[in-house]
């Protein structure tokens, strides 16, 4: 996402990493990834980052005009759930696939399909397509985009981010707790792409930002 300007140059694709076997490797990270006595520290570790963000958000004018800080802040989320933190194998795209992909402005932007991230939830395989924006000028930062059964409900109708630097593994930690609102929920003129249709999980996902109730924080 990003606030409306003048379009960027586009930036050469990504180098290819080579396959990788992600469903065995999962079965293998899922079964070494239960470790209970981290999961205080790792709410810990949440709980902080989400107390800075709103420290950052009601010190700031953007993303929040000042006219929506009462209304929005603070930002409210679902419980913590540390087994919606997962390990994801990326599967890059065999070859460069560019999309124009649908935004909050009703106009399309350029989106490079960079992968597929295969994962393993609550026991079910899942995947989502990861992306970049063609004209980013940081083409390591690589956004998950996706709705679930809480879309328009409880959560953004327009779907929650996921986002991460990519490493040279192709293993990654996919965590659902870390999942947030895009910035056109609190200010208009930032325009944000839809998620793509593989991304519509047929799940609900309730952990992470959710909207904003009367009562609840």
């Amino acid at each position: 996402m990003r606030k409306l300007a003048p379009a960027r140059p586009a930036f050469p694709a990504f180098p290819a990493l080579p396959a990788l076997p992600a469903l065995a490797i999962l079965i293998a990270l899922s079964a070494c990834s239960n470790k209970p006595p981290e999961n205080k520290d790792y709410a810990s570790r949440l709980t902080d980052e989400r107390q800075a963000k709103n420290t950052q958000f009601m010190e700031e004018d953007e993303p929040v005009p000042k006219s929506r800080k009462a209304k929005l802040l603070p930002l409210a989320y679902f419980p913590i759930d540390p087994d919606y933190n997962v390990p994801a194998a990326l599967k890059p795209a065999e070859s460069e696939t560019i999309v124009q992909m649908p935004t909050s402005t009703g106009k399309l932007r350029p989106t490079r399909i960079v992968g597929t991230l295969e994962f393993i939830l609550k026991g079910q395989p899942l995947k989502l397509a990861a992306t970049v924006d063609a004209e980013a000028r940081n083409l390591d930062h690589l956004s998950v985009m996706f709705t679930d059964l809480t879309s328009g409900a409880e959560t953004y109708p327009g779907g929650r981010y996921i986002e991460f630097d990519r490493n040279g593994s192709g293993i990654y930690e996919l965590d659902f707790n870390r999942a947030f609102n895009p910035y056109c929920y609190y200010n208009e003129s930032y325009e944000c792409p839809y998620p793509p249709p593989e991304n519509r999980l047929k799940i609900p996902i309730r952990v992470g930002e959710r909207l904003k109730s009367e009562g609840k924080s």
